[in-house]
């Protein structure tokens, strides 16, 4: 799979494989900088492809060559992670970098990304999961349906924005990978910050409350509409991990959503 790339864009081999659901990633030496060789297996990790080109490295890693489902990408090589700081007593600061980092990446470009998928697509998994489960699903999906229905501050969003998808580049500062490609409302994109399920403390509500007044001010978005695309986005996820057959994971999006939804009361 690495073979063709490695030798039409004159790359060396800097590591093992890294295998994901979605693509095959390979880190390597381009011109004598690290490089991250990023073959996709997945249609929303080639349009990611499309939309980190689009952003030209502002607010994203760079792309030095595109062919085809290959990608070749600037690589972070800094220590520092971001879901390292939320566990070890600087959640507020991890989270306002994700919300500046995300503030480049919305911020309007001279050129149009034309075709993005929409939020309304996006959001097809959860109105099913409310008509079969009801219950918390029906919650959100009421919430997300009214959302959808009264857009406001639409952008391109990069629709996976969590502790691991921002990197530390150095000098380059914090900067944004693996992005899905949608088209909709900006506060969809900062959900995520409150739903991680990588981050232990997620389901306990002091922590909701604490960074909903960060998340809100940061990002200049209503805390009542940032509760909103929390219910919406966790509901969401439990949604995704359904339809997977995977019903334990998604207990902890539906805590989360259940959390947000008793802040709104």
């Amino acid at each position: 799979m690495f073979s063709p790339y490695l030798e039409r864009w004159s790359l060396t081999s800097d590591g093992e494989p890294i295998i994901t659901h979605s693509s095959r990633l390979l880190p390597v030496i381009w011109q004598d900088k690290p490089a991250m060789l990023k073959v996709a297996t997945d249609s929303s990790e080639r349009e990611g492809a499309l939309l980190m080109k689009w952003w030209d490295g502002d607010g994203a890693a760079r792309v030095y060559a595109q062919e085809d489902d290959a990608i070749l990408l600037e690589r972070a090589t800094d220590k520092h992670s971001l879901l390292h700081m939320a566990m070890n007593g600087e959640d507020d600061e991890a989270s306002r970098i994700m919300v500046r980092t995300a503030a480049k990446l919305h911020a309007p470009r001279l050129k149009s990304l034309q075709d993005s998928p929409t939020l309304e697509r996006w959001f097809r998994s959860l109105e099913p999961a409310a008509r079969t489960h009801g219950g918390t699903f029906a919650d959100c999906w009421k919430i997300a349906s009214t959302l959808l229905a009264t857009p406001q501050q639409l952008s391109i969003l990069h629709g996976d924005i969590h502790h691991r998808n921002i990197l530390d580049f150095g000098e380059r500062g914090w900067l944004a990978i693996d992005p899905k490609r949608i088209y909709g409302e900006r506060g969809y994109d900062f959900a995520n910050i409150f739903a991680n399920e990588d981050l232990p403390t997620t389901t306990d509500p002091k922590r909701l409350q604490r960074q909903l007044p960060i998340v809100s001010k940061e990002a200049d978005i209503e805390p009542a509409r940032l509760l909103k695309w929390i219910v919406a986005y966790s509901g969401l996820s439990a949604a995704w991990f359904l339809e997977d057959g995977d019903h334990t994971s998604a207990e902890k999006p539906l805590a989360v959503a259940r959390i947000a939804l008793t802040e709104l009361a």
